[in-house]
């Protein structure tokens, strides 16, 4: 069995931002991708407010060329909050300081794009021997359904590796990585816990272990750095995370075991141009300052599409 601190508190994050953008090009020729607006907040801070919400306060964000965008808007802007306090608009002052304010941020960059193993590689100097937390900018989890506390609830029960799966068709599961999963024995509060037993990066659909697709959020100890060092490029040319986190299923005593938090929430792919608008929309819809105004809006539309 693995050496369980269940005193351990969670505090660091690693969110890789050293993409290219290419699916929302040109809008991403000179603007990092996680900096693409949903509604009125761009989409990265959507994670880090994720990440602080389950207090992980310390966050890394690995970036790449033409990402400064990502830092300055995560720092103070004294002119702007000037300006707008000069001017009284203290609403947007609070929404201005907020995004400096809800976490400790801190940057390193990957020198070449060689897949989310090699990005979260570049992370273990600021890691060093914590447990950790990976969040995927493209996956917007609702903060109504948190999924990072019941996956680090899970980690202080049974140690090792965990990470969010969701159930998608069966048709749309060479999107993902895909998870072999067990039962395990039953444990009250932990309904919702799987054994992850192996993982396939985007199957084919006729040779999937399973429906279950890993989503945009792990937690991870520090072991899977050696296991990172000695991956290969898998898929794509890339050093895939998946392939490494795979061999941690055969390793209990070493970063395992592996299980997986079954998420049932509200989450947006804003990943490609498709799942981005959804997003928008989703969201727009549920505000309270706009929802009313454009729901009516969106069901003339919808109409008049119709017609």
């Amino acid at each position: 069995m693995p050496n369980i601190d269940s005193s351990a508190v969670i505090r660091k994050a690693v969110i890789p931002a050293a993409g290219m953008g290419t699916r929302f090009l040109p809008a991403t020729k000179a603007m990092p991708k996680e900096m693409l607006p949903v509604v009125d907040e761009p989409a990265i801070q959507y994670v880090v407010e994720e990440a602080a919400a389950a207090g992980l306060t310390e966050i890394v964000m690995v970036t790449g060329r033409n990402k400064r965008a990502l830092e300055d808007h995560f720092d103070r802007a004294v002119e702007l909050e000037g300006m707008l306090e000069e001017k009284g608009r203290f609403d947007l002052l609070a929404a201005v300081r907020e995004s400096t304010e809800m976490a400790n941020m801190h940057y390193v960059r990957q020198a070449h794009p060689r897949g989310l193993g090699d990005a979260v590689l570049t992370a273990a100097a600021f890691v060093g021997d914590e447990p950790f937390a990976v969040l995927l900018g493209d996956d917007l989890i609702d903060p109504r359904d948190p999924i990072l506390p019941d996956m680090i609830a899970a980690h202080k029960k049974f140690g090792g590796t965990v990470l969010a799966l969701m159930e998608v068709p069966v048709s749309e599961i060479s999107l993902y990585g895909a998870a072999a999963v067990a039962p395990i024995a039953p444990t009250a509060g932990f309904e919702n816990v799987v054994r992850i037993t192996g993982l396939v990066e985007k199957p084919p659909v006729e040779s999937a272990p399973s429906n279950f697709a890993v989503i945009g959020r792990y937690l991870l100890t520090p072991e899977i750095f050696e296991v990172l060092e000695k991956t290969k490029p898998g898929r794509g040319g890339e050093i895939q995370l998946t392939d490494a986190i795979q061999e941690l299923t055969q390793r209990p005593d070493r970063g395992g075991p592996v299980h997986g938090v079954i998420f049932t929430g509200r989450r947006y792919d804003t990943g490609d141009k498709l799942g981005y608008l959804q997003a928008v929309v989703k969201l727009a819809v549920e505000r309270e300052d706009l929802g009313p105004s454009f729901s009516a809006w969106l069901r003339k539309f919808v109409q008049e599409l119709a017609e």
